[in-house]
């Protein structure tokens, strides 16, 4: 008997983000995922780049012994993909991304991660965190300052201390476990710890299998609310035959899974250097989909006939023997349609002018402190509304742009303001902005503390 991986893979936009910056990665050797972060589209580029390295270890899979080096390895070259990237759009700086992962070993296995995406394990109805949050929050918890119920609503809960980022060098957590059969192993974004609690995803995965899990997980979280991406990968151990060759007896497909803005074809065509994993997920857009999908040449288009020039002989013959009064029902019947037609669609606009009014005072009510330009050089705004767009709609509108530069503010504090700060309404948008013009005063004076542009620490 031999021991695998069963696995499956989700990742969502969410509900109030405008795009995914998370990626994830799915394979019988390696589970990975991305959160990218940044702004601007660089996020998914980031998290897009750091699947597609770390992945490279499925070409070249390290020895046994040396495999917490290759990951280390893996990490440095993920860094340097990055900053590859900024170095052709300098725009581009501040990109970066969380990376944690699992490398597969048979009996064991190596994890490596950075950031706040998170790694658990469920063995035997024990559930377990298997990596440690890097994060300002996780700090204080650490120092016992604040106990993790108040980092959960804490302001700079979001506040990462380390992440890839092209620039800076990193120093990931490594590890090494014992894996046994029945194991159950789950990487997830914060988008999906952030909104459920340690006990729900607990209990949601002990039950069904690893597709089963991924989709009630992903679904809770949007019935939460989504605020972020929702990235999930789950494996399971088990154990499968040997023939008498060694072979494994394993008729599953073995072809990695792609999710999340690594999948994504927009996103491969922005980073034309990065080696992308091939995806059992297919791409419907592609031009060969059609041959790929039914095994053949997709077939000639089909000729345009005007049905009123071309009419079958029957048909014409069946027109001409009609009656008066069978012609007579037949209008009669057209008109009884078009009138229940009129009215369907009068009654689809009254529900859709209900809807659009609820939905503008629900928007009307909500408000966020966020970036009006580009991060660094642009200006803390107050929004009335949400982020983001529907149909090419902004869902949001500025409501004061205070003048403060947001480069002017603690690197903390441009993080936060770069995701938006979420107000409970304008006063409160307005206490927000107030906290961030003092600690843009404190950057200013002669001894600038901790975090501040330029701060020596």
């Amino acid at each position: 008997m031999s021991l695998q991986l069963r696995y499956a893979a989700r990742s969502d936009v969410g509900l109030i983000r405008r795009g995914n910056e998370d990626s994830g990665y799915a394979s019988p050797r390696l589970l990975l995922v991305a959160d990218g972060m940044g702004g601007h589209a660089a996020g998914e580029l980031a998290s897009a780049s750091a699947v597609a390295t770390v992945a490279n270890l499925e070409a070249s899979p390290p020895e046994v012994n040396d495999v917490l080096g290759a990951l280390a390895d893996a990490i440095e070259d993920v860094g340097l993909a990055i900053g590859g990237v900024i170095a052709a759009d300098p725009e581009l700086t501040g990109m970066g991304t969380t990376v944690t992962g699992i490398y597969w070993l048979g009996d064991r296995i190596a994890l490596v991660h950075v950031g706040d995406s998170r790694a658990y394990l469920l063995r035997e109805n024990n559930f377990v965190q298997l990596t440690h949050d890097h994060t300002y929050v996780q700090s204080l918890i650490d120092g016992g300052s604040i106990s993790p119920d108040d980092a959960a609503i804490h302001p700079k809960r979001s506040l990462l201390m380390r992440a890839v980022d092209g620039i800076n060098p990193v120093e990931p957590d490594l590890s090494m476990r014992e894996a046994r059969v029945g194991d159950r192993y789950l990487l997830c974004s914060d988008g999906l710890s952030g909104v459920l609690s340690f006990a729900e995803i607990a209990e949601i995965l002990a039950q069904g299998d690893p597709t089963g899990c991924v989709t009630a997980l992903v679904d809770l979280a949007l019935e939460r609310g989504a605020p972020d991406n929702v990235t999930v990968v789950i494996a399971d151990v088990v154990e499968v035959p040997e023939l008498a060759d060694g072979v494994i007896d394993d008729d599953e497909p073995v072809m990695p899974v792609v999710v999340g803005a690594a999948g994504e074809p927009r996103v491969r065509l922005r980073l034309p250097n990065v080696r992308f994993p091939d995806d059992a997920q297919r791409d419907p857009d592609r031009p060969d989909a059609l041959t790929r999908l039914v095994g053949g040449p997709p077939t000639a288009p089909l000729a345009l006939i005007d049905s009123d020039l071309v009419v079958p002989a029957a048909e014409r013959a069946y027109r001409e023997s009609l009656t008066d009064t069978a012609k007579a029902g037949q209008r009669q019947r057209r008109r009884r349609t078009v009138l229940i037609s009129v009215i369907a669609i009068f009654l689809v606009l009254g529900a859709i002018g209900s809807g659009l009014f609820i939905a503008r005072t629900w928007l009307g009510s909500q408000w966020y402190v966020s970036v009006h330009g580009n991060p660094g050089t642009g200006t803390v705004a107050i929004y009335n509304g949400v982020p983001g767009t529907l149909v090419g709609v902004p869902l949001s509108a500025i409501s004061t742009d205070t003048g403060l530069i947001v480069g002017s503010l603690p690197l903390f504090d441009q993080e936060l303001v770069s995701k938006g700060i979420p107000a409970g309404d304008s006063t409160d948008a307005e206490r927000i902005v107030f906290e961030l013009q003092s600690r843009a005063a404190s950057c200013r004076s002669l001894t600038p503390p901790n975090g501040c542009p330029g701060a020596t620490s």
